[in-house]
């Protein structure tokens, strides 16, 4: 396998079972759908895999368990999310051995790093794997920013080569082509800015609603990147009232809500999160249920 950052990367849910133990069959299910509809890789223990409930072990579990599925066919993509730097290396090391094939890598969790403490934090990381890495820009909710200048620094260690941009500044896709031409991958990580994102230049999309609508996800990449635009703003106008349920404090709930519905997932979620309740409930489901009505139907997009 050459790997690439580009595609659809699903950013995948940790399915867990109702005595809050890892659901591997259910796991499996979804990441085979992921497969079946053509994506390009697979993101484990993200925000939307709540990484930060993850034990040692339950995160090694899952990477040999993707890298059994796909079987060297697409990448298998670990995020690194922690408070301290020898700790981070650990977990690295730990994902290297069980199989994964790169690293995305948040800024220092919880303490609000400078952009002196951030650079250093990343590079020590990129320095101690040989695996490929792509940092994760998410200042709106992570409160960090890595700006331009600091990735002028960052491309300086080799197996630094893509960022998952979610800004949520759409100009910044850009900047930063700009300025590094395609010295540096960018994948929207943003799914209400997701198509914007790709007709102004960007390499992939890691992606939050994928895990439930799997082929729509990856259509409307194939279609945006051929030239194909009005079929994929069709499709993609469809999607954003489900896209935006991305873009909430409880988008884990929201993702499950509708993985059940498209019957790849389980609502189950690991606490402190609790299922959605009441009000707010009913809002999704109801955007969930008015996606499946008026679902479209997919023009050929893996040729």
């Amino acid at each position: 396998m050459k790997f690439q950052w580009k595609g659809v990367m699903p950013a995948v849910t940790t399915k867990f079972t109702e005595d809050d133990k890892l659901d591997v069959k259910m796991f499996q299910k979804n990441i085979k759908a992921q497969m079946d509809a053509g994506v390009h890789g697979i993101v484990l223990g993200g925000s939307l895999g709540e990484a930060s409930t993850l034990m040692e072990d339950e995160k090694e579990r899952l990477i040999k368990e993707t890298a059994a599925i796909v079987l060297g066919r697409i990448p298998v993509i670990m995020t690194i999310a922690e408070q301290a730097t020898k700790v981070a290396i650990k977990t690295v090391q730990s994902a290297e051995k069980c199989g994964a094939d790169g690293l995305m890598v948040l800024p220092p969790m919880r303490y609000r790093a400078t952009d002196r403490e951030t650079i250093v934090y990343f590079k020590e990381i990129a320095k101690s794997t040989s695996l490929p890495i792509m940092i994760y820009n998410n200042p709106v909710d992570y409160k960090i920013e890595v700006t331009p200048d600091m990735f002028e620094e960052l491309l300086e260690i080799k197996n630094i080569g893509a960022v998952k941009e979610s800004t949520r500044d759409v100009i910044n896709i850009g900047r930063l082509r700009n300025k590094f031409g395609d010295r540096l991958k960018i994948l929207t990580g943003v799914d209400p800015l997701a198509l914007e994102s790709l007709l102004l230049g960007a390499d992939g999309w890691v992606a939050g609603l994928v895990c439930a609508f799997p082929a729509e996800t990856v259509a409307i990449y194939e279609l945006a990147k051929v030239g194909r635009v009005k079929e994929a703003t069709e499709i993609y106008r469809w999607f954003l009232p489900l896209l935006e349920l991305d873009i909430s404090p409880q988008l884990v709930q929201n993702i499950k809500l509708a993985e059940v519905a498209t019957g790849i997932g389980t609502e189950n979620v690991r606490p402190p999160r609790l299922k959605l309740q009441g009000a707010e409930r009913e809002r999704v489901l109801e955007v969930i249920k008015k996606g499946l009505r008026s679902r479209p139907e997919l023009p050929s997009y893996k040729t």
